[in-house]
Formats: structure tokens, C-alpha cells, sequence
């Protein structure tokens, strides 16, 4: 299942928490002509690298079934972010 709603907490340097919650599926269309170049970009690195696009698109694909339910932490200072993917 693709993901549809990224939600990010962050703890600000004054000690206030905040919370952002994005949907993946407006946020993909309104960045659409930078993922057309992305995926551009994989194909002339598939073929740079001899590396079959099938094969990537799959990969790609596996990484984002994966993704619900995944947490990411990161701590810098007073600073923290929280995002977590459902």
C-alpha cells in the first residue's frame, strides 16, 4: 500500500512542539514535473550503470510498499523531528 499521509512533529529550540501533517498525493501532483525529471535522471543512470529500468522501477516500488508504518527520528541540539509515514 503506497503511503498517503506523512506526518511530521518537531520540537522548536524554545521547548514548543509542533505537528505537520502532509498528503502524499497532492504534494506528488503539484511536484510532478520535478519527478518527470527525476525518473528521467533513473533512466540515464540505469543506462550509465547498465542496470535494467525493470528492475529498478521494482525496487522502487518494494521500497515504497515498505514504507507505511516507518519511523524516522533525528535529534540535532534543542532541535527534534519526528516523522513517521502512514
Amino acid at each position: 500500500m503506497i503511503p498517503q499521509l506523512v506526518t511530521v512533529r518537531y520540537r522548536r529550540s524554545d521547548g514548543r512542539r509542533r505537528r505537520l501533517y502532509v498528503p502524499v498525493l497532492p504534494v506528488a501532483v503539484v511536484l510532478s514535473p520535478l519527478l518527470l525529471l527525476a525518473a528521467l535522471a533513473g533512466l540515464v543512470a540505469c543506462r550509465v550503470f547498465r542496470v535494467s529500468p525493470v528492475g529498478a522501477l521494482c525496487g522502487a516500488g518494494q521500497l515504497l510498499w515498505a514504507l507505511p508504518g516507518t519511523r524516522f527520528e533525528i535529534e540535532q541540539g534543542p532541535a527534534a523531528v519526528l516523522i513517521s509515514v502512514r
